[in-house]
């Protein structure tokens, strides 16, 4: 089963890597749980999320650096390389490269990632981009 945990990784990263939404009922449940406050649940949400991501950065590329997989819980740890080419959480595009990580935890039911918990160190991010962080509405 863990190695149809890592395929499902990999699946995912190449959806970034070729910006391509359209594959993500291939990896991501319909009923997808996302616990990162940013991102709403269902397949629906997520595909609108990185449709911002791809509009934002649109030369975004992915690697994979670890997977671990155990039962139906996959890990990955995953590193980020982009240019910031137009507006991402309101603010507007500042031609900047940011390079920065994520550690990915998917609960994974049927062979599709059904839920979702992320560690991304935002500050880092805005740092690179040169502003604070976005105020809330």
């Amino acid at each position: 089963m863990s190695n149809n945990h890592h395929e499902l990784v990999q699946h995912f990263a190449d959806m970034i890597n070729k910006r391509d939404v359209s594959t993500m009922p291939e990896h991501t449940a319909a009923g997808h749980i996302d616990h990162n406050p940013g991102v709403a649940d269902g397949i629906e949400a997520n595909t609108a999320f990185w449709t911002q991501v791809f509009t934002a950065f649109p030369d975004i590329e992915v690697v994979v650096h670890d997977v671990v997989a155990e039962g139906d819980r996959v890990v990955g740890r995953l590193e980020y390389t982009a240019t910031h080419q137009g507006p991402f959480l309101g603010i507007p595009a500042t031609g900047r490269t940011v390079n920065f990580q994520s550690i990915d935890i998917w609960r994974v039911e049927d062979g599709l990632f059904a839920e979702h918990w992320d560690q991304l160190n935002m500050d880092d991010l805005f740092r690179q981009l040169g502003v604070g962080a976005p105020q809330a509405a």
